[in-house]
């Protein structure tokens, strides 16, 4: 039996489009594909707030 572990990222605060590991783990995450979440973070950045914010259709975004 073999067993698989995620890859859970170093800082969950930001998402690293560069690192495919985290990738998987951030589509995962929000339940969306790569296409999603790498335009979500072009039109918000990498923080991982905002880009859940925009993935799940808010309107508005925080910023603190």
């Amino acid at each position: 039996m073999a067993f698989v572990f995620d890859t859970v990222p170093a800082n969950r605060g930001l998402i690293d489009m560069n690192n495919p590991r985290e990738v998987a783990w951030w589509t995962k995450r929000f339940a969306c594909n790569e296409v999603q979440l790498r335009e979500a973070v072009e039109q918000v950045g990498p923080n991982a707030a905002q880009v859940e914010q925009l993935l799940d259709g808010q309107e508005y975004i925080l910023t603190v």
